[in-house]
């Protein structure tokens, strides 16, 4: 157990001392993922875990959330650290000796190294409770790939004790194994998503002129959204627009009387309704010219899967000076950002907060497959910066408070 006093001076030998539980925990949950809201393995362990340290009150969010408090009768701030723990449906193409028991399911986003380095960040947090001037919300989040924050939000996650900051940290395979990424602003991609029926007339593809073809107006469709991200919107604004999904017909002889496409729209800004570069206006506008133009009817269904991940300028120097701190060089202490999205967003848009990445990108370890590949996996050595960070994080936000304060 880590000794009173200056908490930093024996972080990194405490967490030596707990870094095999934590490799063999997370490679527990890696031959075990769960998908989302079906975490009850994970949840139980977790919920087990926090019950056996000492000042951590545990309760059950939304299904299969897990939220461990420490301190909770203590006077002061209260900071929040989440961890995600739900995996996609991925068949799993590694060789690992731990690779994924359940068919199709896969842990391929590090939710089950999050998971386990928070459990082990719990356990030092515990030990140095006396050391800690306010409370520590520890939140293992269901259905992250889905919007579980949303449901853990409504549910009371941030009441009882409220919330006053949030972090979360992210294990990331395009950065290398001893970076971490951190900035201010946007960092994590808002997304629309998006379906579209083109309905004509079908019809023999020897008679085309007795038909309406919804092919070949898709195709244009497709083609001309793309204009949206390189001729609409600032290009210091990035926008993706992707169609991932075509559908239609039926035999190579048959104009088909329907087509059906389906895609996302990412954006590293607020391009929400009422916004000014709307992404999702301009692609209606796109559609219904085009369908007009060759005689189909269309629908279209947008709905906003995630927001933008903004982090908050204070927080986000709270953690660039924990990183330095980790990492000892500020070269390795990189600004980052993704088009992917998060939904760490419900938290941010609520509570000044940070979201940041640590490196796990190694190829001699084969740690460099983008995240929700069949052969992703991570550099597990990288679990022990993510901890250390979880733990520098908490110490230097109530540092933060305590100089406000002054």
């Amino acid at each position: 157990m880590i000794a009173t006093g200056t908490p930093a001076k024996k972080l990194r030998q405490r967490i030596g001392e707990l870094e095999a539980q934590m490799i063999e925990r997370r490679r527990d949950f890696h031959m075990y993922p769960e998908l989302g809201f079906d975490e009850d393995r994970t949840s139980r362990i977790v919920e087990e875990h926090l019950g056996g340290l000492e000042g951590i009150t545990v309760r059950r969010y939304t299904h299969t959330g897990i939220v461990g408090v420490l301190n909770a009768d203590k006077p002061g701030p209260t900071v929040l650290l989440r961890a995600d723990m739900d995996a996609l449906p991925v068949q799993e193409e590694t060789e690992v000796p731990y690779r994924s028991r359940n068919d199709g399911v896969m842990h391929a986003c590090a939710h089950d190294a999050h998971t386990a380095i928070l459990m082990t960040a719990a356990t030092i947090l515990s030990e140095l409770r006396d050391e800690i001037p306010g409370k520590v919300k520890l939140v293992f989040q269901p259905n992250e790939e889905v919007g579980g924050a949303e449901d853990m939000i409504a549910d009371g996650v941030l009441e009882d004790p409220v919330v006053d900051a949030a972090f979360a940290v992210h294990l990331w395979t395009p950065l290398p194994s001893g970076v971490i990424g951190v900035k201010a602003g946007c960092v994590m991609a808002g997304m629309d998503v998006f379906k579209l029926i083109i309905t004509g007339l079908g019809g023999h593809t020897g008679y085309p002129e007795s038909a309406i073809d919804p092919v070949i107006t898709a195709a244009e469709i497709i083609q001309s959204a793309q204009t949206i991200q390189t001729r609409e919107i600032d290009l210091m604004k990035p926008t993706a627009i992707m169609f991932a999904k075509i559908q239609g017909g039926t035999k190579n002889n048959i104009i088909p009387g329907s087509v059906e496409l389906e895609g996302s729209m990412r954006y590293l800004y607020d391009g929400g309704p009422g916004s000014v570069e709307n992404p999702g206006q301009r692609l209606d506008r796109i559609v219904r010219g085009l369908c007009e133009a060759h005689r189909n009817q269309y629908e279209l269904e947008i709905e906003r899967e995630n927001t933008p991940v903004i982090n908050d300028s204070a927080m986000a120097r709270v953690v660039y000076t924990a990183a330095v701190d980790t990492l000892g060089d500020r070269t390795k202490v990189v600004e980052h950002a993704s088009m992917a999205g998060e939904d760490f967003a419900s938290f941010a848009a609520r509570v000044p907060s940070c979201f940041y990445f640590v490196g796990t990108g190694n190829p001699q370890k084969r740690s460099d497959y983008p995240h929700h590949n069949a052969r992703f996996n991570i550099d597990e050595d990288t679990m022990r910066t993510g901890v250390e960070m979880h733990l520098r994080t908490v110490f230097q936000y109530f540092e933060y408070r305590r100089k406000r304060q002054q």
